[in-house]
């Protein structure tokens, strides 16, 4: 109605485009504006003053010769004072904007290994938008900002990058896993050294104990029982160990059966062969 009367409602956010008998007048700004159209004047047309937003998808090759799709998303807007550039020297800005996207992208992944695509997406988007600001500058545009959202291989070779990735971790867990062990056998090779080592040191503590409570038995058995020699009392002190030794095995309820000699000979054999074996440790210690 208000049209018809001559009479036109541009709304917040937009712009419009008047003319008179075809030939452009301004760019009218939101509100109401007479536009009598018996006299020749009509709004061809409105533009959004909004941010615009597209999205476009580049097939193109690597270096290495591995096929990508590159996905670039555009952010634009028309600059106020230049709508009517906008409106009168573009039919298809997403035409416009597509050709050179595909054309920046492809010149500048053909360049690149498809690894080295990934770590300098964000140079590719940078390289993008400054082509497009000085592309779109003259037609009444301003790009606001480019990303690079995603690089999708070909499947093929996403499988075997994926299992590239996963024989890299499986060695990496693996190794980590070796090392944890490496370090459990050392600390358990060194608790058994450190037990045998204390072990040792027992060992040869009891035997310098025997030793002395023997050489202090022999004197005093000399000093109260006369006519014996100190060979009589460490033979007669061997051999009561030795018997103290076997009454301990036979009570024992692990032990197995002991075969012995027994006789007289037999026994003086025994303490012979004692007191040579503590008297051979001695001269070692």
């Amino acid at each position: 109605m208000g049209q018809a009367l001559g009479c036109y409602h541009v709304y917040k956010g937009d712009v419009a485009i008047k003319e008179r008998f075809g030939r452009f007048i301004e760019v009218l700004e939101p509100g109401y504006h007479w536009t009598p159209w018996f006299i020749g004047y009509q709004i061809p047309g409105v533009l959004s003053m909004s941010v615009q937003q597209h999205d476009f998808k580049c097939e193109t090759k690597t270096k290495d010769n591995v096929f990508v799709n590159v996905i670039a998303s555009v952010q634009y807007r028309v600059v106020a004072d230049k709508a009517s550039d906008a409106f009168y020297k573009l039919t298809d800005i997403r035409e416009h904007i597509q050709s050179y996207v595909f054309y920046v992208i492809r010149a500048s992944v053909s360049k690149l290994e498809l690894d080295v695509v990934f770590e300098q997406k964000n140079d590719i988007a940078k390289t993008v938008q400054d082509e497009l600001e000085k592309a779109m500058s003259t037609y009444g545009y301003e790009i606001v900002q480019t990303f690079i959202i995603d690089i999708e291989p070909d499947a093929i070779v996403k499988r075997a990058m994926n299992e590239i990735d996963a024989s890299a971790r499986m060695r990496l867990t693996a190794n980590k896993k070796a090392e944890s062990e490496k370090i459990l056998q050392i600390k358990k090779a060194e608790g058994e050294a450190e037990s045998m080592y204390i072990s040792g040191l027992g060992i040869a503590r009891q035997r310098q104990t025997i030793m002395d409570e023997l050489s202090d038995s022999v004197l005093a058995f000399s000093e109260n029982v006369h006519e014996t020699s100190a060979k009589d009392v460490v033979d007669m002190v061997l051999l009561t160990q030795y018997f103290d030794t076997m009454k301990k095995i036979g009570a024992s309820s692990k032990s197995s059966s002991v075969f012995i000699p027994h006789g007289p000979g037999a026994v003086r054999d025994i303490v012979v062969q004692i007191r040579d074996g503590l008297l051979q440790q001695n001269a070692a210690n």
